[in-house]
C-alpha cells in the first residue's frame, strides 16, 4: 500500500502513536460526576425519586444491550482489517467513503451509545475524521426505518425536505470537523 494513501494522524494511529489512554482521567470524571449528582440531589430533593427511576431504568438497558455490543467490537476488530478501513473510510476513500460512513450510520435502529464504541474502532482502524462524524451523525439521525414512519405520517414532501437538508448539513458539519481537527494538529505540532 502507498503511504500517500495514508494521513499522519492515521499513520500514528496505525503505529500505536498516541499511546494508552490513563483510567485516572476517566476516574476523575467519574467521581466528578458522582459529586455533582450528590450535590444536586441534596439541593433538590424532589428530583431524587424521578432520577433514580430513570438511572435505574438507563442501567438496566445498558446491562442489556453493552454486553452484544462488546462481543461485536472484538470481532469486528478480529475480523476487520486496518487496511479494509482505510481502503474504503480512510482519508483516500473520496466520495464513495463519505456515501458509505452515510450508508452505515442509517442502517442500524439501536440507542446511539451504541455507536460510539464502534467509531472509535473505526477511527483506530484508520477512517477518515469526516467520515466517523458522518457515520455516527447519520446513526443519531436519519435511520431508515425512521424515515419510513415519518413519510406515511408527515408526507414524501416533509420527510424529502428534512432528510436532504439532514444529510447536506451533516457532510458539512463532517467536513468541518475535519478541517478544524485539522487545524489543530498542525497548529500542535509546530
Amino acid at each position: 500500500m502507498d503511504n500517500k494513501e495514508i494521513n499522519p494522524g492515521q499513520m500514528k494511529q496505525m503505529k500505536g502513536g498516541k499511546g494508552k489512554k490513563s483510567p485516572m482521567k476517566g476516574i476523575i470524571v467519574l467521581v466528578l460526576v458522582i459529586i455533582t449528582a450528590v450535590v444536586l440531589l441534596v439541593l433538590y430533593p424532589e428530583n431524587r425519586e424521578p432520577t433514580y427511576k430513570a438511572s435505574y431504568s438507563f442501567f438496566i438497558e445498558l446491562i442489556q444491550i453493552l454486553p452484544g455490543v462488546m462481543i461485536l467490537m472484538g470481532l469486528f476488530s478480529v475480523w476487520v482489517k486496518n487496511e479494509t478501513v482505510i481502503k474504503y473510510l480512510g482519508h483516500s476513500s473520496g466520495v464513495g467513503g463519505l456515501a458509505l460512513a452515510f450508508f452505515l450510520g442509517m442502517i442500524p435502529t439501536g440507542p446511539l451509545y451504541v455507536a460510539f464504541p464502534l467509531a472509535a474502532s473505526l477511527m483506530k482502524k484508520g477512517a477518515r475524521t469526516a467520515n466517523v462524524v458522518i457515520f455516527l451523525s447519520a446513526w443519531a439521525c436519519i435511520k431508515l426505518p425512521q424515515e419510513l414512519v415519518e413519510l406515511r405520517f408527515l408526507g414524501f414532501k416533509f420527510m424529502a425536505l428534512r432528510l436532504g437538508l439532514t444529510m447536506v448539513l451533516v457532510l458539512l458539519m463532517g467536513l468541518f470537523i475535519e478541517k478544524a481537527g485539522r487545524f489543530g494538529e498542525s497548529s500542535a505540532s509546530e
